[in-house]
């Protein structure tokens, strides 16, 4: 068989979760013996499907043989998707599950598929840790994704069916970047609303964005305002052994939601596919897990 390219399409490199995508992805090729070049959007769905659409419309042996990406936007790229198995480019999408994949493997042999973590188990599961910090009740500022992107609207349902009702959410939006929690609770800070009533525990929908909440209550210039900031929880999600793990080891979060990369996983049912002429699930999903586990974290 012939020596296997890969494009993998990420959201942005300001985020540790896409970064450690790339990493795993890096050494998946790596051991596969296939070439890979990894693109970013920037956040930006235009460029995204720019960038994957430049690559398909080159002469055909300069073509990927596979496109492994994370959509930036609320769709999953339907047409580009579309344009590249038509080109018979493989084709997985990360962390979305994408509506118009059974139509293309109906037309298709190519493995076509995706490959997910459990968005709402992983929101099941940091409810069940804010029930765990959290016996008697409160509040809690939560952080979510943006509202167009299905894995943080999944997070939030996970979450809101773990959470008991004496405890009570505001919710906030990010872009899954450490810089735009930041700039979300800078703004939330300056409403007088903001000090008003108790906030007992910040939780994110992923760790970086926990990080920014931090940071930018780490900028009060009032003393007191900041230390009574800095004792509550803070919580989030991917628990990458570098980052989120080791922030909860140091004390900077007290908890993390375990979210397996899948780019790797993706390059390699792609490439025993297509070695083994075998089928690929339409859809496969990877476990999440508490960092530590609920039981610890209870007491």
């Amino acid at each position: 068989m012939k020596k296997l390219r890969f494009l993998v399409s990420l959201t942005t490199r300001d985020n540790d979760y896409q970064l450690e995508q790339a990493a795993a992805a890096q050494d998946t090729a790596r051991r596969l013996g296939t070439d890979l070049e990894i693109l970013y959007a920037d956040n930006d769905a235009i460029t995204q499907s720019t960038q994957i659409l430049k690559a398909i419309q080159v002469a055909p042996e300069l073509r990927p043989d596979a496109i492994v990406f994370e959509p930036v936007g609320a769709t999953a790229l339907p047409q580009v998707a579309r344009t590249a198995v038509g080109a018979g480019i493989c084709w997985a999408v990360l962390n979305r599950e994408a509506e118009y994949l059974a139509e293309l493997r109906k037309t298709s042999r190519i493995p076509i598929f995706s490959i997910s973590s459990d968005h709402k188990e992983i929101g099941k599961i940091q409810g069940q840790q804010f029930a765990a910090l959290l016996p008697r009740g409160g509040s809690i500022l939560y952080i979510q994704g943006p509202s167009e992107n299905s894995a943080a609207r999944d997070r939030t349902a996970g979450m809101h069916s773990a959470l008991p009702s004496k405890i009570q959410v505001t919710a906030l939006r990010g872009q899954w970047t450490e810089e735009s929690a930041y700039k979300s609770i800078s703004s939330w800070l300056r409403l007088n609303l903001a000090h008003k009533g108790g906030i007992d525990l910040i939780g994110a929908q992923n760790d970086a964005m926990a990080m920014g909440a931090r940071k930018s209550f780490q900028a009060l210039t009032n003393v007191g305002e900041r230390e009574q900031w800095l004792r509550i929880p803070y919580t989030g999600v991917d628990g990458l052994p570098k980052t989120g793990q080791t922030w909860v080891r140091t004390g900077t979060l007290k908890a993390t939601v375990v979210v397996p990369s899948n780019a790797g996983q993706a390059i390699t049912m792609i490439v025993d596919a297509m070695k083994t002429g075998s089928g690929v699930p339409e859809h496969s999903y990877t476990v999440p897990s508490s960092f530590p586990e609920l039981e610890k974290l209870a007491r």
